[in-house]
């Protein structure tokens, strides 16, 4: 159970690493909560009511900035969308200037997406408004390790000491992979990771994992697998021959997911490359909690929305 006295009001979440395991246990137990909105034939709550919350992406996203949008209005807020490429920012306006000006809109948050590391951080010193990261290049991704750890706990595993988590496939230019390691390590996981020697970050044990050359190796006993997306947008530079041949060493296929335990949890943060880092066979069986993890994202971004929003009012005010 989360500490009574721990609040997220006010806070700016920016990453994994800055939250506390108390504010982590606060963020789940609200999450179940909104969970029982979501299950309502009528969807809405007056928590947010006359408050507002902009999203500002400079990247792309279907999942995480719908699931943000979505979950403001079930709390009854204002959400208004900017993307970049209808913005001031293809006339060239720098992203403070843009900040500045979304801020003098009098919003109580900005939910932001950008393609470079620390732009979240950047906003949070120039900014008044609560800044809740979407995801800063490679960095980080909070919300989603938050609805990876509440979608693993819905499947049974409340206590993640000791158990053993694979994650698998383009580490090196994913932010969720960076979240969910700090996540598990947090949560006192064995996490292990596996994929090209060319998209592991260097020195990546010092992220507190364990790397295995060979999947077979991080798959065998594990108690969750995280298949991460390639992401093909970002390479450039040819850092596997072929998707094919990426499909035969690398890919969870289920001989390869047969390894893990009998009750293994899949996560796949979406959107998923069928036959490529995941066979099609899999992102289907029984194991796979892909479709709860978009569910669960509402939940999830429902309960960091009210939590920072709300300045540290308890969950029980909900309605």
């Amino acid at each position: 159970m989360a500490n009574a006295k721990v609040s997220l009001g006010g806070r700016d979440i920016l990453d994994i690493a800055s939250l506390s395991v108390d504010e982590i246990e606060l963020i789940m137990q609200t999450a179940g909560e909104m969970k029982k909105v979501l299950k309502r034939d009528i969807k809405k709550v007056p928590s947010l009511r006359g408050k507002s919350i902009i999203t500002l992406f400079y990247e792309n996203s279907t999942r995480t900035r719908t699931s943000f949008e979505i979950a403001g209005k079930y709390l009854g807020a204002d959400v208004v969308n900017i993307s970049a490429s209808g913005s001031s920012v293809v006339k060239g306006e720098c992203l403070r200037d843009t900040i500045l000006t979304v801020q003098n809109m009098d919003c109580d948050a900005i939910i932001m997406r950008h393609p470079i590391e620390g732009a979240a951080k950047f906003a949070a010193e120039v900014a008044k408004p609560v800044i809740i990261n979407a995801g800063d290049g490679a960095h980080a991704h909070p919300s989603q390790a938050l609805l990876d750890l509440f979608t693993i706990r819905e499947d049974g595993k409340k206590d993640l000491h000791g158990k053993k988590i694979a994650i698998v496939g383009d580490i090196l230019y994913s932010r969720v992979a960076r979240s969910n390691i700090a996540m598990w390590n947090k949560m006192g996981a064995d996490v292990h990771v596996a994929g090209p020697m060319t998209l592991l970050p260097q020195c990546v044990e010092e992220l507190g994992v364990t790397v295995h050359k060979r999947v077979e190796e991080a798959l065998e006993g594990a108690d969750v697998v995280d298949v991460l997306r390639i992401q093909l947008e970002r390479q450039k530079n040819g850092l596997f021959p072929t998707t094919r041949e990426y499909a035969r060493i690398f890919g969870v296929n289920e001989k390869r997911l047969a390894l893990a335990k009998p009750d293994v949890t899949l996560l796949h943060p979406g959107p998923m490359n069928r036959g490529l880092e995941i066979s099609w066979e899999v992102g289907l069986c029984d194991n796979a909690r892909i479709r709860e993890e978009v569910n669960n994202g509402v939940a999830t971004r429902m309960a960091l929305e009210f939590l920072t929003i709300m300045g540290g009012k308890q969950v029980e005010n909900i309605d």
